[in-house]
């Protein structure tokens, strides 16, 4: 039985991401306050979903449907929002979203790359009109790779959403 935390769908469109639940996904143990864990972020028939894991179960753990994974501490109830997620793992969950089809994901791809490019992680090259679709052409820093970004034409309404479950996913009780 799985304890992963299941993920919301808003009528925005946007998934609400769980908070650390403090147990275990894979064996249901308790992981303490300042305890060290494996927070994953699946790809599930449902949307996204977050799974915790202690370390001991971690290098056991079935990885096929993660799309990022970061190590850190399960957080205090009365400790402060902090920034925990890494530049690399950013870039890593943008790449590996790109043949997303569902509009979900393709408006947080969206709105994670617009991020990515204010940090100057990732290049704006060009726009290009495919059909009744705007792609545009990006690349990661330092590389020459280009890809496609498509542009959902959000609305002020789903880039809030989208911007609700990005911050869902950067930020945890530190």
């Amino acid at each position: 039985m799985s304890t992963a935390a299941q993920t919301k769908f808003t009528p925005g469109g946007a998934y609400e991401i769980a908070r650390p639940q403090g147990r275990c996904a894979s064996c249901a143990k308790d992981i303490g306050s300042d305890q060290k864990f494996v927070a994953a972020l699946i790809d599930a028939p449902g949307g996204f979903q977050r799974a915790d894991l202690c370390q001991e179960c971690w290098p056991r753990y079935d990885r096929k449907a993660v799309l990022a994974f970061w190590q850190t501490l399960m957080p205090r109830p009365e400790q402060k929002k902090k920034l925990f997620v890494d530049d690399n793992i950013l870039c890593e969950l943008f790449e590996r979203l790109a043949d997303a089809t569902e509009p979900a994901k393709i408006n947080f791809r969206f709105v994670l790359g617009l991020i990515l490019m204010r940090k100057r992680l990732l290049i704006y090259d060009s726009t290009r009109a495919e059909a009744d679709r705007e792609l545009w052409t990006v690349r990661m820093k330092g590389s020459e790779h280009t890809l496609d970004l498509l542009n959902p034409r959000l609305d002020e309404q789903q880039v809030k959403d989208v911007s609700q479950q990005l911050s869902e996913i950067l930020q945890q009780e530190l």
